[in-house]
């Protein structure tokens, strides 16, 4: 099973935040109990949405895509987060076999 999924319109992201750390970056794939989620880690602290912001800059960065394309659709207060990625499935789809 993936962390991701093809949705209308672009693809669903499963992730895994963490908040305030030191270093940022992608950390690759965790087992969860819903299963796989790519875990990141992003400097910005978890207040007025700004480390959903960088999460959302985080991956525009690694799936060289625009950061408005890219949106917090579950878990906006949560670690574990559902991003969407808007854009050409397929390509998308590719995109993120690459980080897998």
């Amino acid at each position: 099973m993936r962390g991701w999924r093809a949705v209308a319109g672009g693809v669903e992201l499963r992730v895994k935040a963490q908040p305030k750390a030191r270093r940022a970056g992608l950390q690759g794939w965790v087992e969860t109990p819903d299963g796989p989620r790519l875990k990141l880690a992003v400097h910005a602290a978890p207040e007025d949405g700004r480390a959903n912001k960088a999460i959302c800059a985080l991956l525009a960065e690694a799936l060289h895509v625009p950061p408005s394309t890219i949106s917090v659709v579950q878990g906006a207060a949560s670690r574990e987060k559902t991003c969407r990625i808007a854009g050409d499935s397929a390509r998308l789809l590719e995109l993120l076999e690459t980080l897998a």
